[in-house]
């Protein structure tokens, strides 16, 4: 979907204005039957924003939270690193998507047999169609996590089953990522989202937090925070960042302004196209995509219910912040069923 991006009377840069529903175009009541579905279905949910035309509408929190706590917003992570790849490119660190994975990793020579490793790209990456030795959604991260060099590991089982071209979730996939991005900017992910996609949208930079131990609370749990980072210092690319909602809110306006922000082109308009362009596997560069009814979304989603919900049409961001649990209801019925329809 082609859309000119809308003309804003402000910028929620410095803080978010807020608007009423009614002044908003939308209809309050949705608002009261979202709530009753989030308190009897949806209890692992923590916060939820609403942004419409550029101001937020709705704004709740639950279990004590509030507007200052951050989350860990698990896969969310991936849709960060895809704008951080874009910006690199935009910048000239990285020639194109369809540059070479192994190009950045001079030092690694795969065997003769792996010719299959020399082809694969960054966009194999960003799509989720690289080769990998497991099943769909079956991945051993436990696996790459106990080891002392992510990277490597990772380059190893890289196309050892499988063709290029076919989906197969992968976060490791995500890590190499990462571990890109550092190699082309000396910035660790972390560093380059701070200076190029933080700071300029007035989200809160992320310091540098000691990674004191890589049990699974440190990596996964209730001691993640900030951004984790691996043993050889890489931003972890497919989980372990932690931000607030309103954050979440504010990276979800900046695509659905196509990397416009406050008249700074933060991310190329050609990016936001290719990475939300629909396609058969409902996957962009670590986005989902969504055509529903006429109405077309893209979506940063992480595990136990965390969303940046992005619907250009009805010029609309959802983010919801979850606790983690297992098999969470999926999310997708709030918004069609109550958020989208309240667009009046």
């Amino acid at each position: 979907m082609n859309l000119s991006p809308m003309k804003r009377d402000y910028w929620p840069t410095r803080e978010w204005w807020t608007k009423d529903p009614v002044s908003a175009g939308m209809d309050p009541e949705k608002f009261t039957v979202l709530e009753q579905m989030i308190q009897s279905d949806y209890q692992n949910i923590n916060g939820i924003v609403i942004v419409r035309k550029g101001h937020i509408v709705y704004e709740r929190y639950y279990h004590g939270h509030g507007p200052d706590d951050a989350y860990h917003v698990t896969s969310v992570t991936k849709s960060f690193i895809s704008a951080l790849i874009g910006i690199a490119i935009d910048a000239g660190y990285i020639r194109s998507v369809d540059q070479k994975v192994l190009d950045f990793f001079p030092e690694y020579i795969p065997v003769a047999a792996e010719g299959q490793k020399r082809e694969i790209t960054l966009r194999h990456l960003l799509m989720m169609t690289a080769p990998w030795p497991f099943e769909d959604w079956h991945e051993p991260l436990d696996r790459m996590c106990m080891q002392p060099d992510w990277v490597k590991y990772t380059l190893d089982i890289l196309s050892q089953k499988g063709s290029i071209g076919t989906f197969k979730y992968s976060t490791a996939g995500a890590h190499l990522l990462s571990a890109i991005i550092t190699r082309s900017t000396g910035k660790s992910a972390r560093e380059f989202a701070n200076e190029c996609l933080f700071r300029p949208t007035g989200m809160i930079e992320i310091p540098d937090f000691t990674m004191e131990s890589f049990g699974f609370e440190d990596l996964f749990g209730k001691k993640v925070k900030g951004w984790v980072n691996d043993p050889n210092r890489n931003s972890t690319g497919g989980w372990g960042l932690t931000l607030n909602l309103r954050d979440m809110a504010r990276f979800g306006f900046l695509y659905l302004n196509y990397g416009r922000w406050d008249n700074n082109q933060i991310i190329s308009r050609s990016w936001i196209d290719d990475s939300t362009a629909m396609n058969p596997n409902n996957y962009g560069y670590l986005w989902w995509l969504r055509e529903e009814d006429g109405v077309f979304a893209y979506s940063a989603l992480g595990d136990g219910g965390n969303v940046i919900c992005c619907i250009p049409e009805k010029d609309l961001v959802v983010a919801i912040a979850s606790e983690f649990a297992m098999n969470p209801r999926d999310r997708w019925p709030l918004i069609t069923k109550c958020i989208i329809p309240a667009v009046q």
